[in-house]
């Protein structure tokens, strides 16, 4: 029971405070759960982030599923991750209601501002600890700039992760050889677990899922509604896939949203309880075990590529670059400090600046 207090205070923590993306999210449950915790070791850790590249669903979700379940099994499992998309579930429901009802959207971005550094920050951590460990050889440290590069040519993550990791398999296996409409509550249930169960890559991917499902195939929303939805999965913490609550509730309301959202996370916690056990047995397998190293080296690298858009994105005025250098400066002088404690600098940070710039004294 201990146990499972523990997962669901770390993962509440992070459901309200993990900002800034599928690479943020990870680099935060890294620092809790491999550096203070000691859960895992980095090895295991980057074992889950390469499994997670292969099967359906949201990365960070399934990471997050994967902690749980290796420290509490199927209890610690679920703990976690209804721990972590709830507070993001909720907050999106708040909003989605206030939508339909006609009210102005809060503008969280101005007052949210001081995340951003942060989050940067936090993926840089992770990819200095991750990177060491899944840059093993010339090969790896080749998939993983093959993989960043991918990116850079509108190659989408998904794929750049299995490109990247599929020709470095080939590549060591030759090495080897040699040496608003009202929609029924059931109707979007099945909807979003048809997008669940091949939503392949970060939560960031949903947004062409749904513009096919929903916009052009079926006409449920425009694609102005989509993009309100999408805003408001960007600005409330945890997963980007809490945009299907507020999908579901524009659509069905109260049912519909928690149809919608039972439905698109249901298929990651179905598939990492089955996948989880298989890991450290899969590990042992050659084969297996050169392909895990390459989606382990082409993962960090679409990591390092989170880091570009999100520094032009994040980098426009003082307040940013401000935030950005003290975050650093806590981390040089207390590396033990938590992701929490870090976001919630930045949270903080970031509201006082934008009050006091601007305030008419």
């Amino acid at each position: 029971m201990g146990h499972l207090k523990e997962i669901l205070k770390l993962f509440l923590h992070l459901g309200f405070v993990a900002f800034g993306g599928p690479a943020a999210h990870i680099a935060m449950m890294h620092k809790e759960v491999v550096d203070k915790r000691k859960w895992m070791s980095d090895e295991h850790f980057l074992d889950l982030v390469g499994a997670t590249s292969l099967i359906p669903g949201p990365n960070s979700t399934e990471m997050v599923l994967h902690c749980g379940f290796h420290k509490g099994g199927l209890r610690g499992l679920l703990v976690a991750g209804v721990s972590f998309i709830l507070p993001a579930c909720l907050i999106t429901f708040i909003l989605a209601y206030l939508y339909v009802l006609a009210f102005d959207i809060p503008h969280f971005e101005a007052y949210i501002i001081g995340i951003k550094p942060i989050v940067i920050l936090l993926i840089l951590q992770a990819l200095k600890k991750l990177g060491s460990k899944a840059i093993k050889n010339f090969e790896t440290a080749l998939m993983a700039l093959f993989a960043f590069a991918l990116c850079f040519i509108d190659i989408s993550e998904v794929y750049a992760i299995f490109i990247a990791a599929f020709i470095g398999f080939i590549i060591l296996k030759l090495k080897n050889s040699y040496r608003l409409h009202s929609i029924g509550a059931f109707s979007l249930f099945l909807v979003f677990l048809k997008v669940g169960s091949v939503l392949f890559g970060s939560g960031y991917v949903l947004v062409s899922y749904l513009q096919d499902e929903l916009v052009e195939n079926r006409g449920w929303l425009t694609s102005s509604q989509l993009a309100d939805a999408i805003a408001i999965g960007q600005f409330t913490p945890g997963p980007v896939l809490s945009t299907s609550t507020f999908v579901g509730h524009i659509l069905g309301g109260g049912a519909g949203a928690l149809a919608a959202t039972l439905g698109i996370f249901l298929p990651s916690f179905l598939f990492v309880y089955l996948l989880n056990p298989l890991i450290p047995k899969l590990r042992n397998s050659k084969n297996f075990s050169e392909l895990l190293n390459c989606i382990n080296a082409a993962a960090v690298g679409i990591m390092a590529y989170a880091i570009v858009p999100l520094s032009m994105a994040t980098f426009s005025g003082a307040i940013t670059i401000v935030i950005f250098i003290l975050g650093l400066i806590l981390l040089l002088k207390r590396p033990s400090t938590s992701s929490i404690s870090l976001v919630t600098l930045g949270l903080f940070s970031g509201a006082i600046f934008t009050f006091i710039k601007s305030s008419p004294f």
